[in-house]
């Protein structure tokens, strides 16, 4: 198998290494992700200029590349740009939970996105900041899951999230909001936007956030990059006449 790995971390993420590591016993490693940190730029890719790529030392008989724009563009570079051929695509492991809408903004999971239109399964992990130098230790129990249940089978894209004091796997659906900002005024017009928790509890464990944050179970979140309300599709379709 031949395992692309990326993040939004960056090419210097203190948990990209021992990921690599870890994704060499199920086969070839090539890691092409940001050469800086890119979180929050969800699935932007540059089509106007150059970008700089870079090839990059990280492990002994690893290739490895540092790419100067987001995780969308590292997967397409690494598809459309080296030519390669890849059986699955790896995003992570985030330092900080993707859950609930707020994936929207995610570079991490834009990643995995960009692999189901190229046609490459790939799941996207991510963990508490408190807990960043764990989320390696589940991924054994993780991946166990994912082939013993055969998810790839069933779907081609997955979110997973680690919590803090992870427990058991449960199957989720996306929540609601987990963060929000504040946008506090400085000088010369400037506004700087900080992070607050706006989480409220559903009382269901099917929802991401609520098994997450309140379960503590490792969250596998089934993704999508369908984009028609299907629902709304199938009531407003006879007005095609």
């Amino acid at each position: 198998m031949r395992i692309l790995i990326t993040n939004d971390d960056g090419i210097h993420a203190a948990q990209l290494i021992p990921l690599i590591q870890w994704v060499q016993k199920l086969g070839d490693v090539v890691v092409v992700a940001p050469k800086f940190e890119q979180s929050g730029k969800s699935h932007g890719i540059e089509i106007h200029k150059p970008f700089e790529v870079k090839k990059t030392n990280l492990l002994p008989g690893v290739e490895a590349y540092a790419v100067d724009s987001t995780p969308a563009d590292c997967v397409r570079f690494a598809v459309l740009g080296l030519g390669e051929h890849f059986d699955l695509v790896i995003s992570g492991i985030n330092r900080g939970l993707n859950i609930g809408s707020d994936i929207m903004y995610s570079g991490t999971v834009a990643a995995v996105f960009e692999a189901a239109a190229l046609g490459i399964p790939a799941m996207a992990v991510s963990t508490e900041p408190q807990s960043y130098e764990r989320g390696i230790s589940h991924m054994d129990q993780i991946w166990d899951y994912m082939t013993r249940n055969r998810l790839f089978s069933v779907n081609s894209i997955y979110n997973i999230n680690i919590p803090e004091n992870a427990g058991q796997i449960r199957i989720t659906r996306q929540g609601g909001p987990y963060y929000s900002d504040d946008f506090l005024p400085e000088e010369n017009d400037l506004y700087h936007p900080r992070g607050k928790d706006v989480f409220q509890e559903s009382g269901t464990m099917d929802l991401d956030t609520d098994a997450t944050l309140r379960g503590g179970y490792i969250s596998i979140m089934p993704l999508t990059v369908q984009r028609t309300e299907m629902a709304a599709y199938e009531t407003l379709r006879k007005l095609n006449g």
